[in-house]
């Protein structure tokens, strides 16, 4: 039992590569250390990014384990959206983004390249998807701009763009398209500018904007690794 456990583990410190370790490593350490300088309160500000940038760096690698991650991630930080009163923030992610992270785990799972479960089958979409996505996306915002009026959401404007730009990520990832990853990079440079305008008035939100800092970086990391294995998937066959 003590060999199987120990080759488990050597295959799992082998299935990342050292550029990986590394960028986890720092994405970690940036939110323990902001968390330490600004915040050492909400524990499940720190919870919630530890499991968001680890979700991340499998996402990266196509694992469907990124996915079920994600579903977490969204619980919790719908909760902490809802103490700024970033009610879109809370709406998007407990009404959009987990759902949909739902369905994209399910449909990574279905779709593994060549019987591999630890990665997913990289997808193209066409043309015309792109266009419906599209137009997907600007009704969901214009339904969602209401709503956030209705709940007098603090910050409005980049609290919309946060919704159309979940609705592009969200919709890629469950079409397996390596821009998905584009599309959360672009989401969390509004999530930079939220959190942000929220640490103005109160210091420990400072945490949430680093914590974004370091998926934007994962999810650029995420998009070339996509690029790689499309690559790599296409040569192959």
């Amino acid at each position: 039992a003590m060999t199987a456990q120990k080759d488990a583990l050597r295959r799992f410190a082998g299935y990342f590569s050292r550029n990986e370790k590394m960028l986890w490593g720092a994405s970690v350490g940036f939110i323990i250390v902001s968390f330490c300088m600004f915040d050492r309160e909400s524990y499940m500000t720190l919870c919630a990014s530890l499991i968001g940038v680890t979700s991340l760096i499998f996402n990266a690698k196509g694992n469907p384990f990124g996915q079920m991650l994600a579903v977490v991630f969204s619980l919790l930080y719908g909760g902490i959206s809802y103490t700024f009163a970033y009610y879109g923030e809370m709406i998007t992610y407990l009404g959009m983004t987990m759902p949909m992270a739902v369905f994209a785990l399910i449909s990574w799972m279905r779709n593994p390249y060549n019987g591999n479960k630890a990665e997913v089958k990289v997808n193209a979409i066409s043309r015309k998807e792109t266009v419906g996505m599209c137009v997907g996306a600007a009704a969901v915002t214009a339904v969602f701009y209401f709503i956030l009026a209705y709940f007098h959401t603090a910050n409005i404007v980049p609290s919309t763009v946060s919704v159309t730009t979940s609705f592009l990520a969200v919709y890629l990832t469950f079409r397996r398209s390596p821009y998905f990853a584009l599309a959360y990079a672009a989401n969390d440079l509004v999530l930079i500018v939220l959190w942000t305008l929220a640490s103005a008035s109160d210091i420990r939100y400072i945490s949430v904007v680093v914590c974004f800092a370091a998926f934007f970086a994962n999810d650029l990391y995420g998009y070339i690794n996509w690029q790689k294995m499309k690559v790599r998937q296409a040569q192959a066959c």
